[in-house]
């Protein structure tokens, strides 16, 4: 079977599926009774050995199985949710990602997982010597009910839902059992739950059983309405429909299932539900589509200059026709390259887990605003940075939590991610309550690298930690202290036309803010006109216009300022700057922009209006030949 043309497919559903699994084993561990989270973290793992199989892959396939394995000792009560199994399968995911990442650098699944397959065992191997939970058969259907699988019975009984044993034959001449069981089991969910099956799924699938089913089932419907149901289904031979009758079963100590069986008219579905309507597009045809709209935004607005230069008052109607249909198409194609930061703050819980466990620290990671959109461009660079924040927040800044109680705080640290849209920017903050930045080292070391401090405020001394090999940590951990993490932050946002500040006090905490563009392709600019030269400066970093009067200028450590609405305010006179002929215009004007946690005013001689502006790549330009 050639899979070729299912490649790609199978390596986006394995990392959706794996970063499915993570997050549901978080959760698991927090909520170790919540059994609708174990069942999906079994469904999950089910599915990603099932694709592994069929594409070949077997080392996937068996590591995957190894863990059902695990899974399924959670699900019947042997085996507690601890850190240490969980520590375990969280490196089981880990070794499955580098298998996909292998296969899709065109490889293959071929990594050695004997250690990890060692330690599923011996997780298996200490429970197997316990004493085995006790167990309810019922001797004519042959079927064995665990605890889990009676708690859920008893508790569905309470509400109204009847349990039944049911047998089916299905006829000896069917050539395929295995899609006439589907169709079985299709039926019965549509009406209620299967609590468990013999054969089980896996031979089901595989055609490993003979003509007989056996299934222990919960519906809200009479046993002769079961029985007619499933005989309507062609093949079916005899269907044999006891109610089944069970005692309460005796609870694992400390084990307290959380189930939740829905509602009648939650199991009653009255047609085919309508499922969410979507297709992957390739990334370099997304490009290109965005590529011929910002052709066409300029080409719209070449037409819109001539118009006005040869005043062709008859093209007016339709150039403007022209443009409220490219700013549709525009904003259309701007939402489709916009991904929520879901996809880059969803790995964040795990690695602080990780880190909590490493360090012996207690933490909350608290996050907030994950729905808000960027720029696909935009979502693909801002992990590494934010890894860094993160990471240094946890290792500097976060105490160990003896040395908070002393400090009279909550022995568990918290780090909150919040995220959210101000203007034409995203807004994403890092903070955490730790000790904040050490104003007096940050100073001693700014001075052992010769920059010079005097004069400077506070928070513009605490943002020296982003220039390049600034570190106050002396000791240089697997987790920080290399001097590169915070300069890291610092290019990579810069890169981004975005900014960075951190605003700290000691003994309270730091807050890390980045401000990014939305979209790096179109922006809408200001036009502006220095000398004889024609400028945009974004609308993002523009809080206001004013005019030029020569009585606002004032002058402090000989540097220009003006004041307004209480605030003094740098002035800086763009043609002097960008060494241009100063204009003889009499009225001019000053654009006060915002970049981060600075206010400037830029001095221009003209204003040309509001215009959208295509960004894009020089490409390489070749050196000049000296």
């Amino acid at each position: 079977m050639d899979t070729s043309q299912y490649m790609s497919m199978f390596l986006e559903e394995s990392m959706d599926n794996l970063q499915s699994l993570n997050e549901s084993l978080l959760q698991l561990e927090q909520e170790p009774n919540d059994i609708d989270k174990l069942n999906e973290i079994f469904r999950i793992a089910h599915t990603i050995k099932g694709m592994a199989a069929t594409m070949g892959f077997n080392k996937m396939a068996e590591l995957t199985h190894k863990m059902e394995d695990v899974l399924s000792e959670f699900r019947e009560g042997k085996l507690d949710v601890t850190q240490n199994v969980v520590t375990t399968l969280f490196k089981c995911l880990d070794t499955l990602e580098n298998m996909v990442n292998s296969i899709n650098d065109g490889a293959d699944d071929n990594l050695s997982i004997d250690d990890i397959l060692g330690e599923l065992e011996l997780i298996s191997k200490i429970e197997d010597e316990e004493t085995p939970n006790q167990e309810t058969s019922d001797e004519e259907f042959n079927l064995e009910l665990n605890q889990y699988d009676l708690s859920i019975i008893k508790q569905a009984d309470s509400r109204g839902f009847k349990p039944y044993n049911i047998k089916i034959l299905i006829s000896k001449n069917t050539l395929l059992k295995s899609a006439r069981a589907f169709l079985i089991f299709q039926c019965l969910e549509e009406n209620g739950e299967i609590i468990k099956s013999v054969p089980c799924t896996e031979d089901i699938e595989s055609e490993n059983f003979e003509n007989e089913i056996n299934i222990v089932y919960l519906t809200t419907k009479d046993a002769s309405e079961v029985q007619k149901m499933i005989l309507n289904i062609s093949e079916v031979e005899e269907v044999n429909v006891k109610t089944l009758e069970v005692k309460a079963p005796v609870q694992k100590i400390g084990v307290e299932p959380k189930i939740e069986i829905v509602s009648e008219k939650e199991i009653v579905k009255d047609g085919p539900k309508k499922t969410h309507q979507s297709v992957r597009v390739d990334l370099e045809r997304l490009d290109k589509f965005m590529n011929m709209v910002s052709e066409l935004v300029i080409n719209r607005t070449r037409l819109e200059q001539i118009s006005s230069n040869y005043k062709l008052s008859e093209l007016n109607e339709t150039l403007e026709q022209v443009a409220r249909t490219t700013s549709d198409l525009q904003d259309l194609v701007m939402k489709i390259r916009m991904l929520p930061l879901d996809v880059v703050f969803n790995r964040f819980p795990r690695m602080v887990r990780d880190l909590s466990v490493e360090l012996n620290k207690e933490m909350e990671l608290i996050i907030q605003g994950q729905d808000t959109e960027l720029d696909r461009t935009v979502i693909d660079e801002i992990g590494e940075p934010l890894i860094h924040i993160i990471r240094n927040a946890v290792d500097h800044g976060i105490e160990s939590p003896d040395e908070r109680i002393r400090q009279g705080k909550d022995p568990i640290g918290k780090i909150k991610l919040i995220a959210y849209q101000e203007g034409t920017k995203a807004v994403i903050k890092v903070e955490d309550d730790g000790k904040g930045l050490p104003l007096n080292i940050i100073k001693s070391k700014a001075q052992q690298m010769g920059i010079n401090t005097e004069g400077m405020s506070d928070n513009d001394i605490r943002n020296l930690i982003f220039i390049q090999g600034f570190s106050t940590n002396t000791v240089v951990t697997d987790i920080s202290g290399r001097g590169v993490g915070m300069d890291v932050v610092k290019t990579k946002i810069s890169a981004l036309g975005g900014t960075v500040d951190v605003i700290s006090e000691e003994g309270k905490g730091s807050s890390f803010i980045i401000r990014l563009p939305l979209t790096l392709q179109i922006i809408q600019a200001l036009l502006v006109k220095v000398g004889s030269e024609t400028m945009a400066i974004s609308l993002g970093y523009i809080d206001r216009v004013i005019d030029y009067k020569e009585d606002l200028i004032k002058s402090t450590n000989n540097k220009e300022v003006i004041i307004y609405n209480g605030s003094v305010i740098s002035l800086v006179r763009l043609n002097k700057i960008l060494k241009l002929e100063e204009s003889d215009s009499i009225k001019k004007y000053i654009v006060i922009v915002k970049v981060g946690e600075r206010t400037v005013g830029l001095l221009v001689d003209s204003l040309f209006g509001q215009k959208e502006i295509v960004i894009k790549p020089l490409g390489k330009t070749p050196m000049a030949l000296s």
